[in-house]
């Protein structure tokens, strides 16, 4: 199972979420991020347009989750380096017991800040 890991300034739109996920040019089944950003018009039009679920994370799910890229922003306020790396990473294990995630690549940035994504898949626990 693939997810993408979202991470967007309030003003981001459905358009630059996409824009985001573009840029990591793979395929996912499922999109993740914080839950104060997953119930956002923003996000939840983003998924209804391409037709992906919206996994909702706790805060404490992301917290402590090691990432291949550090803002020293999101550190300060989730304790993680970035947040649609660990938002990737802890959708990716979401509801499986002792299940691990990888990530494919380094999160990507939209040309204008506004969004952010990376992807991380399951392995096999």
């Amino acid at each position: 199972m693939k997810v993408a890991g979202i991470g967007f300034r309030e003003a981001a739109t459905a358009a630059d979420l996409a824009a985001a996920l573009a840029l990591c040019d793979q395929s996912v089944d499922a999109i993740a991020s914080i839950a104060a950003k997953a119930h956002t018009p923003a996000m939840q039009d983003f998924a209804r347009s391409i037709g992906l679920p919206v996994i909702a994370l706790q805060e404490q799910d992301i917290a402590g989750e090691q990432t291949l890229t550090c803002s020293p922003r999101i550190k300060a306020r989730f304790a993680t380096g970035s947040l649609a790396e660990a938002a990737a990473l802890a959708g990716a294990r979401h509801g499986v017991a002792g299940a691990k995630a990888r990530l494919l690549a380094p999160r990507v940035v939209t040309a204008d800040g506004l969004a952010t994504a990376a992807i991380a898949e399951r392995l096999e626990p």
